[in-house]
């Protein structure tokens, strides 16, 4: 998801010399007789939670308290809407009681969110899993964490310093990839021919996750895992480059501004890629205040937004990335009940590393990364309908019935 952290706060990452958040809470052993539980992996996950229950030996076996921080309520409505439950559930399922967990939203202010964590601590936390607004919090809730033996889980936002702080997430440059392949085969299901391309990104200014999504589209599309690009760029297909632009900070109203000002200046430009449902909303208005039609010109996303799957229905966007939160919040919680009594989790869940993209500072961390799913009109039923991550109700609504029954989707 967007987030918003200043260049400098990006690049100024502050690392705690000589402490590891994994030695020290592996300083008190777990019981003999408690063993993580077998079978446990990315995979492991489902939108019955059923897999948590496996977990509760090694909950009644932990001490401490798991301290949640989520980052705002303004940027997506996801943190409200599905994080916070879906987590809360998790614990429930792992066979926490209500005081032996505590989730908070640090309401997108830095200091309230290092005070969440000062506080989660003081309460008796043992691990904290929070999702930084910025590098410049994230480094100094590492560092708060590091000093008094807390281990630390940065959840859906890498947190680069630290020895071995853990990432749960999807995979971002993977994310990338399927957009830069539902592209694709959207420009030759559309017939656009001869594509003049202009790549939308995201706050790559203020965001690592936004260069790793512009580096997975770019390695599709282009064959060439860099961002941003120089305009003039073809590939085999017969793709032309005309522009390739950041939006600052994510800010979609600024990512209308630069579409339509690209768009007045390239009025050859007929195929788009936007990192998000956000922006490719920004520049659908534009093209739609323009009188371009359904299926003239291809837009991408990610986050499967409500408004991204009405476009996506109704022909004005290819499709988006859907990240089942439900599957983040589980394994973030099964992370850190692992964490908490003091066991090893298995290559299984912490399957791969994250490491910052060129230009950013920092460490490689250890990660449990999850797999995103590419949705458009012909999978929409079966993934964000099925999960009830959007509703199919309003959906329908908003599209009409007739639409939405094209789809194979039932309000």
């Amino acid at each position: 998801m967007p987030r918003i952290r200043s260049r400098a706060a990006r690049l100024g990452v502050v690392a705690v010399a000589g402490l590891s958040v994994l030695g020290l809470v592996g300083a008190a052993p777990a019981s003999a007789a408690v063993k993580v539980p077998s079978g446990l992996s990315v995979s492991s996950f489902n939108l019955s939670f059923s897999t948590l229950a496996k977990l509760r030996a090694v909950t009644k076996a932990g001490t401490g308290m798991v301290g949640v921080i989520l980052p705002d309520t303004t940027s997506s409505t996801r943190y409200v809407n599905f994080d916070a439950p879906y987590l809360a559930r998790a614990f429930k399922a792992a066979g926490y009681k209500a005081s032996q967990y505590k989730i908070d939203n640090a309401q997108g202010v830095d200091a309230t969110e290092l005070a969440d964590a000062q506080s989660d601590i003081s309460l008796g936390a043992k691990v904290l899993v929070f999702d930084p607004i910025d590098s410049t919090v994230g480094a100094q809730v590492q560092q708060y964490a590091a000093a008094h033996g807390v281990a630390l889980i940065s959840y859906d936002r890498a947190t680069f310093v630290g020895k071995k702080t853990y990432y749960v997430s999807f995979n971002n440059f993977k994310v990338g990839q399927l957009i830069g392949k539902g592209f694709m085969a959207c420009v030759t299901s559309w017939g656009i021919k001869s594509p003049k391309v202009f790549e939308l990104d995201g706050g790559e200014d203020t965001d690592p996750n936004a260069v790793s999504f512009a580096q997975g589209y770019n390695s599709v599309i282009w064959g060439r895992a860099k961002t941003p690009l120089t305009p003039g760029l073809t590939n085999k297909k017969g793709y032309t480059l005309v522009g390739d632009q950041i939006t600052p900070g994510w800010v979609n109203a600024t990512g209308a501004t630069i579409f339509q000002q690209q768009f007045t200046a390239h009025p050859q430009i007929n195929a788009t890629v936007e990192a998000n449902d956000g922006l490719a909303n920004a520049v659908i208005t534009d093209l739609k205040n323009a009188g371009v039609g359904p299926r003239k010109i291809p837009t991408t996303g990610q986050d499967a937004t409500l408004q991204g799957m009405e476009w996506i229905l109704q022909g004005y966007q290819c499709g988006s990335v859907y990240k089942p939160i439900y599957l983040e919040a589980q394994d973030a919680v099964t992370l850190a009940t692992l964490l908490r009594a003091h066991l090893t989790p298995p290559k299984a869940l912490v399957n791969a590393t994250t490491s910052p993209p060129k230009g950013v500072t920092g460490q490689k961390q250890p990660a449990s990364l999850l797999t995103p799913t590419w949705v458009t009109s012909a999978n929409m039923a079966k993934t964000v309908i099925h999960d009830q991550f959007i509703s199919a109700s309003a959906l329908c609504t908003a599209v009409g019935a007739s639409v939405c029954a094209s789809a194979n989707i039932k309000p």
